[in-house]
C-alpha cells in the first residue's frame, strides 16, 4: 500500500483547503491509499526528519521510502494523478 504523508498545521490557510481535497482522494482510492496526517507543531521531530520547510508538503513513501513530493495547495485532478502515477 502507498501511504501519502500530508505534513500541515491548524493556523495554514492552504493546509485547510486541502484537508477536504485529501479526505475526497483517499476515499476515492479506497484501500489503494493510506494517508496519514503529521501536525509539524505536534511533531516537529517527524517534521524534521523529513526536511519539511514548507506546509503544506505531501509525501509519498512506497515500502517504508520516500518516492515523491510535493509542497503547496493544488487542484484535486492534478494531486489524485500525481498519487495515482505512484500506485
Amino acid at each position: 500500500m502507498v501511504q501519502l504523508l500530508d505534513f500541515y498545521a491548524d493556523w495554514c490557510g492552504p493546509c485547510k483547503i486541502m484537508a477536504p481535497v485529501l479526505e475526497e482522494v483517499e476515499k476515492e482510492l479506497g484501500n489503494k491509499l493510506e494517508v496519514k496526517r503529521v501536525d509539524v507543531e505536534a511533531e516537529g521531530a517527524m517534521a524534521q526528519e523529513f526536511g519539511i520547510f514548507s506546509i503544506p508538503t505531501f509525501v509519498i513513501m512506497k515500502e517504508g521510502k520516500e518516492v515523491s513530493r510535493k509542497e503547496g495547495a493544488m487542484p484535486k485532478e492534478m494531486l489524485r494523478s500525481w498519487i495515482n502515477s505512484h500506485l
